[in-house]
């Protein structure tokens, strides 16, 4: 069974492939609760998507395009947006950046095979 560590040293975790011009790494999760950084390249686009997931996401730095059900808005440092499951969203990068998403529940989708919860 996994144990979610009590403390994230930035450090000492590895960025993982998410798409296109963005990687990942998990700050931490349970089952009930996921924390991700993700960075973006400039230009890079997180495609249109939903899940039956909530999401909140807080701009570390950076500026982004996102759009959440067809509305846009321009989101830099110290922004943030929520997303409602099964709502359609989606993100481009317009300066480099890094995103901050949590995640209920987990995004089991986000796992490799030697992860664990």
């Amino acid at each position: 069974m996994y144990t979610p560590p009590i403390f994230f040293k930035d450090n000492e975790s590895k960025w993982e492939y998410a798409a296109e011009g963005i990687t990942r790494k998990f700050i931490g999760y349970n089952p009930e609760l996921m924390l991700v950084k993700v960075k973006f390249e400039k230009g890079a686009v997180g495609a249109l998507h939903d899940h039956f997931h909530s999401q909140g996401s807080y701009v570390a730095s950076g500026k982004f395009k996102i759009i959440i059900n067809g509305d846009e808005k321009i989101l830099e440092q110290g922004d943030g947006f929520f997303v409602s499951p099964n709502t359609e969203h989606g993100a481009e990068c317009l300066e480099a950046g890094v995103l901050i998403d949590v995640f209920n529940p987990i995004r089991e989708d986000f796992l490799n095979e030697e992860d664990d919860y």
